[in-house]
C-alpha cells in the first residue's frame, strides 16, 4: 500500500469519526455526526493532493475521478478493517472521501464509475511495464451502475415520499436549509455550515425533476417552464411548512427549502428588547427589519405580529412571497395574502389594503420603488406598517430607500421617511458558541435627532446618534456584537467576520482587553 494513502488510513481508523475529507487548499477534516473536526495546521496542497490520488489510482486523471464520482473499497493489510474511498466534489471543489465500508449493508453506488481509457504512451524503445495497482483496488474500481429506485430502496425510501424523507431528516438534523442539487448528494445547512448526506445517492437531474414534479404546485410549474425559477410554500401536515425556491442552472433543476416552524416564537424567547416590543405598541408609521438573506427576518416579524396578536384588538393584513409563518386568529382579525396565489403582485396588493379596512399591514419584502412609495404613504396616512429590506446597517438602510427614487423625489421622499419611521431593526445571525445561531441586533429609533438627520440628508450621523442614545433603547451593532462576545455566546472571530466596520469593533476589543483578530 502506497506510504500516503497507508497513513491516512491507518491515523482515520485510530478515530471514531465516520470519514476523513481531503480537499485541495482546506486542512482535512473528520465528520462526527454533523461535528466537524480539523486535522493537521496546515491546508492541503494542490499537489499534495494529487499525489494521493496518484498513489491510489495511478494515471487516473484527477478531474474526470471527481467529476464521475469514482469509488473504490479496500484495506491496508488483514489485519486493518475494509474502508470506502470515494473520489468526489464538494461544490466546485475536488474531494477525497474515507469512510468505514460497510460490507453486510453496503452503501449506494455512484451512478458512473468507468475511466475513460488512458491515453496511448508515446513510442519508446523499449515499453516500460506497466504499473498494476493492488488487487483490490482494481476488482471495486468499476462496480455495475445501480439506478436510484434501488439505492432508495436500500435505504428503504419510497421514491413517491422521497421529498417527505428527506425534510424529516433535515428536522432531525435542526438544519435551517436543505439543498436538492442535480449531481449531487443532498446537503443541509446546519448551524450555518453546509453538510453533505454522504449516505445518500448523486441524484441526476432527471431525478431532481421527477422529485420535485411530485411537490411543485401546478401554477409554479407554468411558472418554472417561463421563468426557470419559481416560489411556493410546502407543508408536511402536522410537521413543518417549508418556503421552497426551485431553478435551474447549468447542472439541471435544483432547489432550496427553507424550514419554517409550526410553532411561532414569543418575544420571550427570541430575547427582544423593550424597545423592539415597543414598537407594536405604535399607532401608526413605518418599522423596518432588516438584514441580509437567511438573518432571521421573518422569525422576529413573526414574533412581533404573534405579540399584536395577543395584545391588541385590531386587523392585520400581511401580504408575503409566500406564506411562510401561519397566524391564527386570537385577539386580532389576520389576513394573509399570497402574491400570485391570492393576488398579482406587492403594490397591487399594498394598494388594495387600503380598501380593506387594516389597521397593521406587513409587507413582507418592498422590492420596488411603487412599493415602497405606498408603503411610506399608507405609514402617513395613520397605519403601522411593518416591511424588510435586504440591508445590514441603519445608515444603509435610510440610503437604500432614498436612493431608489429619482434625484428630483429624493428630498420630498426623505421628508416623508423621517415624518413616517418609527424604528428600523438590523439583525445578522452568528454562530453560538457550542452550536446553534444568535443574533445581533441594530436598533435605530425615531427620536428628533434622527428625524432631522434623515431629512436633511446627513444619514452619515446616524451612528454617532445611535451611541449616544442607548438609554431610550438604541444599539449600535458594533455594541451588539461586542455584548455577545463578553457573554461568551459568540467568538470574536466570528463577530469580526459580520461586522462592517471592523476598525470600530476593534477599537472596543482593545477597550475591553480582548484580541483583535488578524
Amino acid at each position: 500500500m502506497p506510504s500516503k494513502v497507508e497513513a491516512l488510513v491507518r491515523n482515520f481508523l485510530r478515530t471514531d469519526a465516520d470519514a476523513l475529507y481531503l480537499v485541495p487548499g482546506e486542512r482535512m477534516y473528520l465528520m462526527r455526526g454533523n461535528a466537524r473536526t480539523v486535522v493537521g495546521r496546515e491546508g492541503l496542497s494542490e499537489d499534495s493532493f494529487r499525489a494521493v490520488a496518484g498513489e491510489l489510482v495511478p494515471g487516473g486523471p484527477v478531474e474526470t475521478l471527481t467529476q464521475l464520482r469514482h469509488r473504490m473499497t479496500f484495506r491496508t493489510d488483514e489485519t486493518q478493517p475494509l474502508v470506502d474511498i470515494q473520489f468526489d466534489r464538494l461544490g466546485n471543489q475536488p474531494a477525497i472521501v474515507i469512510t468505514r465500508a460497510k460490507p453486510e449493508e453496503p452503501a449506494p453506488a455512484p451512478r458512473v464509475f468507468a475511466l475513460p481509457p488512458p491515453a496511448p504512451p508515446p513510442p519508446a524503445t523499449a515499453a516500460p511495464e506497466p504499473i498494476a495497482p493492488p488487487p483490490e483496488l482494481t476488482a471495486a474500481a468499476t462496480p455495475p451502475p445501480i439506478h436510484l429506485s434501488q439505492q432508495l430502496a436500500a435505504i428503504k425510501v419510497k421514491p413517491a415520499k422521497l421529498i417527505d424523507e428527506l425534510l424529516q431528516r433535515m428536522l432531525e438534523f435542526a438544519a435551517s436549509d436543505f439543498h436538492l442539487t442535480s449531481a449531487q448528494r443532498p446537503v443541509f445547512r446546519v448551524h450555518g455550515e453546509v453538510t453533505p448526506q454522504m449516505d445518500w445517492p448523486i441524484f441526476t437531474p432527471e431525478d431532481v425533476e421527477r422529485a420535485l414534479s411530485m411537490i411543485m404546485p401546478e401554477r409554479n410549474r407554468k411558472e418554472f417552464t417561463e421563468r426557470n425559477d419559481t416560489d411556493f410554500a410546502y407543508e408536511i401536515p402536522e410537521v413543518a411548512r417549508f418556503r421552497v425556491n426551485v431553478f435551474r442552472d447549468r447542472m439541471g433543476m435544483g432547489a432550496v427549502f427553507r424550514h419554517i416552524p409550526f410553532e411561532i416564537l414569543t418575544v420571550e424567547q427570541l430575547g427582544l428588547s423593550p424597545a423592539v416590543v415597543g414598537l407594536c405598541e405604535l399607532p401608526k408609521g413605518l418599522v423596518l427589519v432588516t438584514g441580509p438573506t437567511g438573518s432571521g427576518k421573518s422569525t422576529t416579524l413573526a414574533a412581533l405580529i404573534n405579540h399584536i396578536n395577543e395584545t391588541r384588538t385590531d386587523h392585520i393584513i400581511t401580504i408575503e412571497d409566500p406564506i411562510e409563518f401561519v397566524h391564527p386568529n386570537k385577539r386580532c382579525l389576520i389576513n394573509q395574502r399570497e402574491i400570485n396565489t391570492h393576488t398579482r403582485g406587492f403594490k397591487e396588493a399594498l394598494r388594495a389594503a387600503l380598501r380593506e379596512d387594516p389597521d397593521i399591514v406587513l409587507v413582507g419584502e418592498m422590492r420596488d420603488l411603487e412599493t415602497i412609495a405606498i408603503a411610506i404613504e399608507t405609514a402617513e396616512t395613520g397605519h403601522l406598517v411593518f416591511g424588510t429590506l435586504h440591508t445590514t446597517t441603519a445608515m444603509s438602510t435610510m440610503d437604500r430607500i432614498v436612493d431608489q427614487f429619482p434625484a428630483d423625489r429624493q428630498q420630498q421622499i426623505r421628508v416623508m421617511l423621517a415624518d413616517s419611521v418609527r424604528g428600523v431593526v438590523c439583525q445578522t445571525l452568528l454562530k453560538r458558541v457550542g452550536g446553534g445561531r444568535v443574533a445581533a441586533m441594530e436598533i435605530l429609533l425615531a427620536s428628533n435627532a434622527v428625524c432631522n438627520l434623515i431629512r436633511d440628508g446627513k444619514t452619515f450621523q446616524l451612528p454617532s446618534v445611535l451611541q449616544t442614545s442607548r438609554q431610550q433603547g438604541m444599539v449600535l451593532l458594533n455594541d451588539a456584537l461586542l455584548e455577545l462576545v463578553k457573554r461568551g455566546l459568540v467568538e470574536p472571530r466570528e463577530a469580526w467576520m459580520k461586522t462592517s466596520d471592523k476598525a470600530g469593533l476593534a477599537g472596543l476589543y482593545k477597550s475591553h482587553g480582548i484580541a483583535v483578530p488578524t
